[in-house]
């Protein structure tokens, strides 16, 4: 009798996350009343052929990050396609046409104007809803492999190898989310114009541009998400809201190994001392390979390593996938 042949690692994830974004994107093709999949919006059926090569792509993306040697490669590599898009689209949506744009009006594309604005307007937007509905599905994934500044600077960030750790990093991060909710709320009460206020958000945003342009490529660590960013800095602590976790085991010896890789400054010598990553683990998953003795695991309730760091993938890059399709400015 023939012996069956042995399926290759990730054909299954790959399968499941092909059909998953599939039936996403066929939901949104069919229950929007605006098409929102931007092949639609340009072609009457259109949707329909981009569902099944977005889906192509993010079973291709979770195939190769299926193995944690390639996990680190591959999901910059999609960030950084996901950020390119977003500009691009950006771009197109300003020159072009504003069916480029989710809701055809055009919105200040920097990550702390989805805290700002719904403070400063008095409403929420598309952004801030992706942003909460994302948290609670993946925890931190948005810093990991949505946000399009994040990708910049995760790109800025591989430039060095410097092992050192931060110092302090909170205070400059509370202190960052502080100061923005209320200068956007002085802003709302004196009743400041939206040229006034979108100059401050452009002001903001080069702000953090210039710090990833500089210092991320100096220290190695992406400081425009770790010290900067007040969406990072929520994300810090509304993450445990989602039940996903990184857990370093018993067998860590405490080499350092992956504290180099881990570009969100969360594996110092304390934090592996205390068996877990620091708070600003995004749980990107890029310390897996670095570890000599396997002793990092992804933990989803009382699943297993494996099953727990698959359905995080499955989810992370379906979203990604997804938000892709997607006109989403």
């Amino acid at each position: 009798m023939k012996k069956r042949k042995r399926e290759k690692p990730g054909v299954s994830l790959a399968a499941a996350v092909f059909l998953f974004i599939g039936l996403l994107l066929c939901v949104i093709q069919l229950k929007a009343e605006n098409p929102l999949i931007i092949a639609e919006r340009f072609l009457k059926g259109g949707g329909w052929i981009e569902i099944p090569l977005i889906a192509l792509y993010g079973a291709c993306i979770v195939y190769k990050m299926s193995n944690p040697a390639t996990a680190a490669r591959w999901r910059i590599i999609s960030w950084t396609v996901f950020s390119i898009v977003f500009f691009t689209q950006l771009i197109l949506g300003i020159i072009v046409s504003e069916k480029f744009l989710m809701t055809g009006k055009l919105h200040l594309p920097v990550p702390a104007m989805i805290i700002s604005g719904p403070i400063y307007r008095g409403q929420f937007s598309v952004m801030t809803i992706l942003f909460l509905s994302t948290v609670a599905l993946t925890g931190p994934a948005w810093c990991s492999q949505l946000c399009y500044f994040g990708a910049i600077d995760g790109l800025a960030a591989s430039f060095s190898t410097n092992r050192s750790t931060l110092n302090n990093k909170f205070r400059f991060k509370h202190t960052g989310l502080f100061l923005l909710i209320a200068g956007t709320i002085l802003l709302r009460i004196a009743g400041v114009n939206t040229t006034i206020s979108t100059l401050a958000g452009m002001i903001i945003g080069i702000t953090g541009l210039l710090l990833i342009l500089f210092l991320s490529r100096k220290k190695g660590k992406m400081m425009h998400c770790i010290l900067y960013c007040p969406i990072g800095t929520m994300v810090n602590y509304l993450k445990y809201l989602n039940p996903f976790r990184l857990e370093i085991d018993m067998n860590c010896t405490f080499c350092g190994s992956c504290t180099p890789v881990c570009r969100y400054d969360a594996l110092s010598l304390s934090d592996l001392k205390r068996k877990k990553p620091g708070r600003t683990c995004t749980l990107c998953g890029d310390c897996l390979a670095a570890c000599p003795v396997n002793s990092i695991h992804y933990r989803l309730l009382r699943l297993g390593p494996e099953l727990s760091r698959n359905i995080y993938l499955l989810l992370t890059v379906s979203i990604h996938s997804v938000f892709l399709a997607l006109a989403r400015i």
